[in-house]
Order: C-alpha cells, then sequence, then structure tokens
C-alpha cells in the first residue's frame, strides 16, 4: 500500500522547484493533490495533467497564500471537491534580497505576508477540517537561513525563523487532537530561485561550507516532506528538520 493512499493533501507555491517535487512525491504515494500557484497558468494545467497521469485526482489553484480571502476560498473548494484536508505542506515563499540600509517597507512587508502569514492563514484554515477528523499533518517549509541568518536576508531570515516558532506552538497547541505540525528547514537547493548557486566562484564559496559537498536537489526536500506527512512520522510533532547537507553543523 502507498504511504499517502486516498489522502487529500494541499501544497502552496507548487507550480515549479521544491512545490512542484512535493506534489509529484505525494501524487505518486497515492494522494490526491490540491495546488496553488500565483502567476504562470501554463505551468499549473501542465502540472495538474502530470499529476492525474499518476491516477489521483489533481486540481490547481490560482491563489496567493498570503492574502486571507485567497486562501479561505482555497479551503473551503478544496473541502467541497476533495473532502477533507489530511496534508498541508506551506511551502509558497519568495525572497527580495536587500541590505537593510536598503530596503523599503513594501519589500519587507511583502516577504512576511507571502512566506509568514501564509502560513498563518492556511494552518489556521486547515485546522478545522482537521479537527474535524481528528488527525492531520501540516508541514511548514522554513529555511537553514532562518535558523543561521544571512548578509542580505534580513526579511527572508526573519520570516523563515518565524515559521519555526509558528510551528513550535502550534504543535503544542493541537497535539492533542491528533494534527502534528513539524518544519523542514532546506539548504542551498538548486531551483529557479536560487539559479545564481550554480556557477563562479560564488558556487564554490557555498559548496565548501556543506559536508556533503554538493547542493540539494528539491526531491532531497520532497522525500522529507512526505516522511512527515505520512505515518510514518506518526511520533513527530513540533520538529524542525534541516536538510542541508550538513551546513548548520
Amino acid at each position: 500500500m502507498k504511504l499517502l493512499e486516498n489522502k487529500v493533501a494541499i501544497v502552496t507555491g507548487a507550480s515549479r522547484g521544491i512545490g512542484e517535487a512535493i506534489a509529484l512525491k505525494f501524487a505518486e504515494e497515492g494522494a490526491n493533490i490540491a495546488f496553488t500557484y500565483v502567476s504562470s497558468d501554463e505551468k499549473a494545467k501542465a502540472l495538474e495533467a502530470r499529476l492525474a497521469e499518476k491516477g489521483v485526482k489533481a486540481k490547481a489553484y490560482k491563489s496567493n497564500a498570503g492574502v486571507w480571502e485567497d486562501c479561505e476560498a482555497l479551503v473551503n473548494d478544496v473541502v467541497k471537491e476533495f473532502g477533507t484536508v489530511d496534508i498541508c505542506v506551506n511551502n509558497a515563499g519568495i525572497s527580495k534580497d536587500n541590505l537593510l540600509l536598503r530596503m523599503s517597507p513594501e519589500q519587507w512587508d511583502e516577504v512576511m505576508d507571502v512566506n509568514l502569514k501564509s502560513v498563518f492563514n492556511m494552518t489556521k484554515l486547515v485546522m478545522r477540517p482537521m479537527m474535524k477528523a481528528k488527525k492531520g499533518s501540516i508541514v511548514n517549509m522554513s529555511s537553514i537561513i532562518g535558523i543561521k541568518g544571512n548578509a542580505g536576508q534580513s526579511s527572508y531570515a526573519a520570516s523563515k525563523a518565524g515559521i519555526i516558532g509558528f510551528s513550535k506552538s502550534i504543535a503544542q497547541e493541537i497535539g492533542s487532537r491528533n494534527i502534528r505540525v513539524n518544519a523542514v528547514a532546506p539548504g542551498f537547493v538548486e531551483t529557479d530561485m536560487t539559479h545564481y548557486l550554480k556557477d563562479g566562484e560564488g558556487a564554490k564559496n557555498y559548496l565548501d561550507q556543506i559536508p556533503l559537498g554538493k547542493f540539494g536537489s528539491p526531491e532531497d526536500i520532497a522525500n522529507v516532506c512526505l516522511f512527515l506527512a505520512s505515518e510514518m512520522s506518526a511520533y513527530v510533532t513540533g520538529q524542525v528538520l534541516s536538510v542541508c547537507g550538513g551546513l548548520n553543523t
């Protein structure tokens, strides 16, 4: 039997990169997938088709996870269309890197809305169907930058550190309802957002900091999310799993 057979999973920000890998991995393990995107209708439709090819139900939602009304409409429709929500992966995220002296309040607010407020929005909304079912798993995407910090990434680091504190707190609030909440902290992963890591002297500098000597892949992150979403982690909650090749040691 597949690990997520007949489960219903929401994955935010899934039209590319880590989110796409998570959606595909979950579908391979039998989960029906509702996923969100904000820009490319073409990519979303393509992913919807790839997921359906795996024999599961899949639906794309053009929805901004940082906007409460969008999230409310999304979760209401998923419950109506799929029946419930068993798993929620809060993956939507952006970076607007800048030194604090040059950072505008608007840049700060945008990162906080997309990265952190989105986790509040979705967690609060999926709690209700999960509490009704007396089970569920919420996986929040943090970052090694939220643990270590990084010059020029204060807004990103603050948002990702906030996700860790939020996850630990909510895990304590709803653990008695058999709902687990955990965070994943990826290190340097090769995606569209981190294309700058691949070339030149900068890439070597980053690699020198990683004990395993290589960048991660979206699949590396998806595998950890699968663990946290499935019954393999039935006694794991309130934790942060760093998937960073040893960068934070």
